[in-house]
């Protein structure tokens, strides 16, 4: 296991992290990067002599916590976890994945708390256009098992077989060094969070890595700790600015007008709905801004 070395972000997890800390084998160097946690985080981490903590003075974002974890490791393999995640197997199955030189990333099966897999989010595959379309359409949430949605989610995939897949999450992820740092890490512009392991998956699979996924390493996942207490409009114009930043970055012109065009429209039905069935202002000017922030998008697709 001296091989291996583990990565937690947190921001205000004091209820999550020890177990989560607690679940990591002993053997694993564990470097605990906290990003300016207002509540009792860090005291949790040292009660456990096994984890080193980083302390940030203010939130740096989950790409750069996970960049500076990572480079306080000097191991092969470092697997990333959210603090809301627990091992309940060991991790020898994830590492074994490696043993493929062209190998680059590995996830395992994550549960939930009723022992049921993730499925749809423990791996899916990388985004198209029509896929994000979709999304911003609402049409997923309409008709959850349409071939688009079913196709991005791997609603296909057998949960129970190891498998050669794209796009593995964040939450449970194992990595090689090598091809970490000769990718430059995660990408921090997306900040604070969310499509940034979306981007390195895409950016492994452009570069001739493989990714696979392991039945065999299971850890039980939560979900959302930390994002969910942001305020719902908060969330949204996080979520949609950064889906349009990996739109913008790894997506043709037309592919990009596409997807704008898209948020420009779902926002705008969004905004005219929001008022009478929410009874909120702040949710029209939440959607407002994330069409205006979809109009810049747009008009610089149409003038590139």
């Amino acid at each position: 296991m001296n091989r291996i070395g583990a990565v937690v972000v947190t921001h205000n997890s004091e209820r999550e992290i020890g177990r989560c800390l607690d679940s990591i084998p002993q053997t694993v160097e564990t470097i605990v990067v906290d990003n300016a946690s207002s509540d009792g985080t860090l005291k949790e981490v040292s009660k456990r002599p096994s984890a080193r903590p980083i302390a940030n003075p203010w939130n740096r974002g989950f790409a750069a916590a996970v960049n500076q974890g990572v480079g306080a490791l000097d191991r092969e393999l470092v697997l990333l976890l959210n603090p809301d995640v627990e091992l309940i197997s060991g991790i020898e199955s994830l590492a074994a994945q490696f043993r493929d030189a062209s190998v680059a990333a590995a996830g395992g099966k994550l549960i939930g708390e009723d022992g049921r897999p993730q499925t749809g989010f423990m791996v899916r595959r990388l985004p198209t256009p029509a896929t994000l379309a979709f999304e911003i359409l609402g049409l997923n949430r309409i008709w959850p098992r349409n071939p688009v949605n079913r196709r991005y989610r791997c609603l296909d995939l057998d949960c129970d077989s190891e498998a050669s897949v794209e796009q593995p999450p964040g939450a449970l992820l194992m990595i090689r060094r090598e091809a970490w740092q000769r990718l430059g890490g995660f990408d921090e512009s997306f900040y604070p969070v969310w499509f940034e392991d979306v981007d390195f998956a895409k950016r492994l699979a452009m570069a001739g890595y493989g990714i696979r996924y392991t039945p065999l390493t299971v850890a039980k996942h939560s979900g959302g700790h930390s994002v969910g207490r942001l305020p719902r409009p908060t969330r949204d114009l996080v979520w949609y600015g950064n889906l349009l930043k990996y739109a913008s970055k790894h997506f043709a012109r037309d592919e990009v007008i596409f997807v704008c065009a898209s948020l420009v429209l779902g926002s705008a039905l969004r905004a005219v709905v929001a008022l009478p069935c929410e009874g909120r202002l702040e949710a029209v000017v939440s959607y407002v801004r994330i069409l205006r922030q979809a109009g810049a998008y747009l008009f610089a697709g149409w003038a590139s």
